[in-house]
């Protein structure tokens, strides 16, 4: 886990730092449906490569927010569940998820007035 002298400053930015690619965010909301082997949690992230998924999968142990039980046995068998930090983020991913289904509604409503990079003035 960081050092809380190693934490930016702003909240926003140390979340990001701990979720800061869309791999990891997919993780946790695939997790919070509970625990997964790693071939269950590759198939249900989606288009993963199996070097990304054991990546991220350690970063997020390291941080905390993953528990990784590994069972002696022949084959190996590993698993990961969410640590009551990384249940803690099911309120992030509530919010993304309702923002992204008022993000789509708001482009099904007003088709041609979603945003246009193009006229950008930012």
């Amino acid at each position: 886990m960081p050092k809380l002298s190693e934490l930016p400053a702003c909240p926003v930015e140390t979340t990001l730092m701990l979720i800061n690619d869309k791999w990891k965010i997919l993780i946790v909301r695939d997790l919070l449906d509970g625990t997964k082997r790693f071939g269950e949690l590759r198939r249900s992230v989606g288009n993963i490569s199996q070097k990304v998924l054991t990546s991220n999968l350690r970063d997020m142990e390291a941080d905390g927010l993953v528990n990784r039980k590994v069972y002696a046995e022949v084959p190996p068998r590993v698993e990961y569940t969410l640590t009551e930090t990384g249940h803690s983020l099911e309120t992030v991913i509530d919010a993304m998820w309702q923002w992204g289904e008022d993000y789509k509604a708001l482009l099904g409503g007003k088709i041609g007035e979603g945003p246009n990079r193009e006229d950008d003035t930012r």
